[in-house]
């Protein structure tokens, strides 16, 4: 070739079309990692510096940032709020994504992050995900992450302290018999609301009872199933604490169903502070984690790391809050 090098060059010489050389140098959706390398490969050896081109070899930049989620439920569509607040007056796009995870358990994170970083997405914020190892080459930021803090940088509330204060709460109104229905106990978060539970029924000098505790696993039927088998008893809570507001609800329909009153008959809490909880009829008595808050500062340590420079703090927690709504009382004089 003679003259100066050309995209149609290019394009010839790696046997693709024009506009696939254009999605290669920038980085765009739909074309194979194989592709791509071809026609950076062509394009170093013949010298191709179209402006365009070579603004986007220095940088690589997509302008996107992708939010990795496990599925869409109302935590994560929080998170996700609290991210396109913090990136709405910005250049950069927001990519949420939700890969397929068929005959996958733990590690979903890991494909997601080898099919989207560098040619889709510039930095990742992964919502509660089940590793933090994950190999790549541009910046990640965990939210919640099951196994608790790691070497990258991570956001969280402080789940503990929620606990203690929704089952200090109970506790506060005369209520002895209380229920934990716990999460997924793969999640340190889960374990960190039981925990508190626990703690809080200590202080109060209150023997742990084994038979009140359950797990729901964050699971609708498994909640419903779990709450049935606390409430239908003889020796029944008079209040139950549930890991999560979905949680909490799923106790509430059960309660109804057996002729229970609440909070006349049991009082219950959630944790999240969902918007379903103040919507409800009967709204919902709560511990209110930051969600918002939580994706807003994961998109501003993203940032910062975009920037090249370090975060100020690598593990952030946020403090939780006791709402008191309409499904929390003292114990009626039958029940104590």
């Amino acid at each position: 070739m003679s003259g100066r090098t050309t995209i149609h060059d290019v394009a010839q010489a790696a046997g693709v079309s024009v506009s696939t050389v254009s999605k290669a140098v920038n980085g765009r959706y739909g074309i194979a990692d194989a592709t791509v390398r071809r026609v950076l490969d062509v394009v170093q050896e013949l010298g191709y510096e179209s402006s365009l081109v070579a603004s986007s070899m220095r940088a690589r930049r997509t302008g996107v940032i992708g939010v990795l989620l496990a599925g869409f439920e109302p935590f994560s569509a929080e998170i996700l709020k609290g991210v396109g607040a913090t990136v709405h007056d910005s250049a950069v796009d927001l990519l949420a994504y939700s890969g397929s995870r068929h005959g996958q358990g733990e590690g979903w994170e890991r494909r997601s992050l080898s099919r989207l970083s560098g040619t889709l997405i510039d930095a990742a914020i992964m919502v509660t995900p089940t590793v933090v190892g994950a190999s790549t080459e541009i910046p990640v930021v965990a939210i919640d992450p099951h196994t608790g803090r790691a070497d990258l940088p991570t956001v969280e509330s402080d789940s503990f302290g929620g606990a203690l204060a929704a089952t200090r709460h109970l506790l506060e109104l005369g209520h002895r018999r209380i229920s934990f229905l716990g999460g997924r106990p793969d999640l340190r978060s889960a374990g960190l609301r039981d925990a508190g539970y626990r703690r809080a029924l200590s202080d109060a000098g209150i023997p742990i009872d084994p038979d009140l505790i359950r797990s729901g696993r964050y699971e609708h039927e498994t909640t419903r199933d779990s709450a049935r088998l606390l409430l239908a008893g003889p020796s029944r809570p008079t209040a139950v604490f549930a890991a999560n507001d979905l949680s909490a609800i799923a106790v509430i329909e059960v309660a109804h169903e057996l002729g229970l009153r609440v909070p006349e008959d049991l009082s219950v809490i959630g944790f999240d502070d969902v918007p379903e909880a103040s919507r409800r009829a009967l709204p919902l008595t709560t511990i209110q984690q930051p969600m918002r808050r939580l994706g807003s500062v994961a998109a501003e340590m993203v940032f910062t790391l975009l920037a090249g420079q370090p975060v100020e703090e690598m593990h952030v927690t946020l403090p939780t809050r006791l709402v008191v709504r309409a499904t929390t009382a003292a114990p009626s004089t039958a029940a104590v």
